[in-house]
């Protein structure tokens, strides 16, 4: 695996210490997770009520769309 080194402020390496450890991630984790894009939004996940079924479930993260039932049943489809 590559060693990547860079130069940042004590402040900007506080706040990148800082969010690794509010999501429980050393920093190397934290930092390859955004750079990849895969650093899920931050925020707190939201709980709402499915008006289908009454079912208490997580509200979509702001700025993604709805996962639809057909896309679940894809997903499911080759599944044991």
């Amino acid at each position: 695996m590559k060693t990547i080194s860079f130069k940042v402020t004590d402040e900007e390496a506080r706040a990148i210490r800082q969010a690794a450890k509010r999501r429980r991630l050393t920093v190397s984790e934290f930092l390859r997770r955004r750079a990849a894009g895969t650093e899920s939004p931050g925020g707190a996940v939201e709980k709402v009520r499915c008006e289908f079924t009454g079912a208490e479930i997580f509200a979509p993260l702001t700025g993604t769309s709805l996962l639809t039932s057909e896309q679940v049943r894809e997903m499911l489809a080759d599944f044991p």
